[in-house]
């Protein structure tokens, strides 16, 4: 028979699980400050467009050059740049953006290597947590613009891709550029994803592969041609669900 002394908790362990418990509760009320902080400095920040990319890649590289032109190009359009606020593509996004006429953004995060806030940024924002900074790249954007990245950039790419498809966030452009780095992805995705049935046909039309700037400014207008910037009661309701 089962000794039922054996599973009495000792005094010190209810101590240790009450001093976690509180110590979470405290962790939500830090996460909810980062989300409400966060709204009420970026609200007035519209219309926006968010870029991803990688972290690594130096000035001077195309890639970077590229997104610095870019940036650019949408900031003398009208629209704020929203980047991750760290170097490389993030750099280069902010950089094009700052030197223009509409605001550079930097959603800023706390890592043990690679993130360190770039100078570049009218208005910068520093986050803990990963998943109230994604919450912001979407709540914000108006389009998102993907440059060449790693494991994160495909992430938020991913993330963003998800949230369209599943209706839980307005449709807006999603424009991969560098055409040559993407083409493998995009394959794969027809010729699994889609001949699968993984997804559906229609899904990859969520995606625009353009390598131009002055054509990545013009297809975000072309979206909007029919519409507001702003979102729609409906769509406003979608994004606090999110």
């Amino acid at each position: 028979m089962t000794n039922p002394s054996k599973f009495v908790r000792p005094a010190e362990s209810d101590a240790l699980i009450q001093a976690t418990a509180a110590r979470e509760s405290w962790r939500i009320f830090g996460i909810m400050s980062e989300f409400v902080e966060a709204t009420e400095r970026l609200s007035a920040i519209k219309p926006a467009v968010t870029i991803f990319g990688s972290a690594r890649i130096q000035p001077g590289v195309p890639y970077y050059e590229l997104t610095e032109q870019i940036a650019r190009k949408l900031s003398d359009a009208g629209f704020a740049v929203i980047s991750g606020g760290g170097p490389g593509i993030m750099e280069a996004a902010n950089k094009g953006a700052f030197f223009g006429k509409s605001p550079s953004v930097g959603l800023n995060i706390q890592l043990p290597h690679e993130q360190s806030a770039n100078p570049y940024q009218d208005v910068s924002q520093t986050f803990r947590h990963f998943f109230a900074r994604k919450y912001m790249f979407v709540r914000f954007a108006s389009a998102y613009v993907v440059m060449p990245g790693g494991y994160g950039t495909l992430d938020e790419l991913m993330e963003a891709l998800t949230l369209i498809q599943t209706g839980k966030a307005r449709k807006i452009p999603l424009i991969l550029v560098c055409s040559a780095f993407w083409k493998g992805l995009v394959d794969w995705f027809k010729d699994r994803l889609v001949a699968e049935k993984m997804i559906d046909p229609g899904d990859l039309d969520l995606i625009q592969l353009i390598d131009e700037p002055d054509a990545i400014v013009a297809a975000i207008f072309k979206h909007y041609e029919t519409r507001s910037f702003t979102a729609s009661p409906t769509e406003r309701e979608l994004l606090l669900n999110l």
